[in-house]
């Protein structure tokens, strides 16, 4: 008779290897859960060891095919290794085009399954395991109670809570993100299935990316509103150019911006490139003539003048605007602020911009920041939908959907 043990995450993936040395025959003895012992359990998976017996009859078909089995563990082991030199950091702000790219696409890539959450929290779990290493050797005792591992998993969620407050999150939103893993977190639960916790419950606050749709019926009339210096004509720019070049839509352009005659210039310079119809907007009724002459085009993008969310006056003139093509088309409204704006002054201009309309959210010049926990901030403060980035000048490329995944990774991760 042979009697082996087995380890595996799960009592039934132990029975499994169990099964694949020694075939379908084998008879479970014991079960037993293994707890690890050290500082190095915190960071993995708490493991099952089963105790299997075969009877003799079968011992000699189990050694001819120890080898293959061998053979293939070997392959599938090399493999894994070659998988895990591959897979990237987490820590780093997105902060140029190859990275805005990354950050575009990694989306498309991602699904819901465990085990590709488990991989893409590799990185992220690894730096976490250093910190937490870090606060460890700075512990007076090393102890090894139910009681130090408890302390174990508070240091933890303490980390967790102070590598977003460095990322700018607001500590409101901080302590809700932690209350809500204590209130999951059990005594032996695992480090990474904390971290998987954080990780699935931030994504879920962000939601998916709303883009402009098109219009059930005529043409879509989108507005881009915000203060100044936060890039709308660029980002009107990057957007239109995708729609009409690569989507191959009829677009308009129009400027509500009469107060910088560059801005004007600026966006006519880009609807000669594009071949597109160019506007300059000083009226309600000059809206409303544009309109009706754009009657059969997909979209009419407007640009908006930036301006004091303060200023009275000017909210009135553009909320007036804004209404004044209710009944005759579909609209959308987009507020474009800078990643690098106060968390103050976000709340003060998502408050005024609140008051005109709903919008989405379009953050821009993420290459000139360190931290991105105001998107964060901004996103649970409003309840908006966060739709587009930008990561620089270039038109079109430096424009992305928001990617909720690659966000929380570095909130979560920190920065250099």
């Amino acid at each position: 008779m042979i009697i082996k043990k087995y380890q595996g995450k799960t009592e039934l993936l132990a029975i499994e290897n169990a099964k694949k040395e020694l075939g379908q025959n084998v008879v479970v003895m014991n079960v037993k859960n293994l707890k690890k012992k050290g500082f190095s359990r915190l960071f993995k998976r708490q493991l099952v060891e089963v105790t299997v017996a075969l009877e003799e009859e079968t011992e000699q078909k189990v050694m001819q095919s120890q080898k293959q089995t061998f053979d293939l563990s070997a392959k599938t082991e090399n493999s894994g290794q070659k998988q895990e030199k591959k897979e990237d950091g987490f820590n780093a702000v997105i902060s140029n085009h190859t990275e805005l790219k990354m950050y575009q696409n990694e989306g498309a890539r991602l699904d819901n399954s465990d085990k590709v959450i488990e991989e893409k929290l590799d990185s992220l779990q690894n730096f976490l395991e250093n910190q937490l290493q870090k606060q460890f050797l700075k512990a007076p005792n090393e102890e090894s109670s139910e009681e130090t591992e408890e302390s174990e998993i508070v240091r933890f969620m303490k980390l967790l809570y102070n590598t977003m407050i460095e990322n700018e999150v607001n500590e409101q939103y901080a302590n809700q993100i932690i209350d809500d893993l204590d209130k999951v977190t059990k005594p032996n639960m695992t480090i990474d299935a904390m971290l998987s916790n954080v990780y699935q419950k931030m994504v879920l606050k962000f939601g998916q990316p709303k883009g402009i749709t098109p219009a059930v019926k005529g043409p879509k009339v989108v507005f881009f509103v915000g203060p100044t210096g936060v890039g709308k004509t660029t980002t009107i720019a990057k957007i239109a150019s995708k729609f009409c070049v690569e989507d191959k839509k009829k677009i308009a352009l129009l400027t509500a911006d009469t107060y910088r005659i560059a801005a004007a210039e600026q966006l006519r310079t880009y609807a000669n490139i594009l071949e597109v119809p160019f506007r300059v907007i000083y009226s309600v009724d000059e809206i409303e003539s544009a309109i009706k002459e754009f009657a059969s085009y997909d979209y009419i993008f407007v640009d908006t003048a930036g301006h004091s969310h303060h200023n009275e006056s000017q909210k009135d003139n553009m909320n007036l605007l804004i209404h004044s093509v209710d009944d005759m088309a579909e609209i959308e409204i987009y507020l474009v602020v800078s990643a690098t704006t106060k968390y103050r002054d976000l709340l003060s201009i998502a408050n005024a911009y609140t008051q005109m309309a709903n919008y989405k959210i379009v953050f821009t010049k993420l290459d000139e920041t360190t931290t991105l926990g105001n998107v964060l901030n901004l996103k649970l403060y409003t309840g908006a939908e966060l739709s587009y980035v930008t990561c620089g000048q270039n038109v079109p490329d430096d424009i992305a959907d928001f990617n909720p995944q690659s966000t929380v990774k570095v909130l979560l991760a920190g920065h250099n």
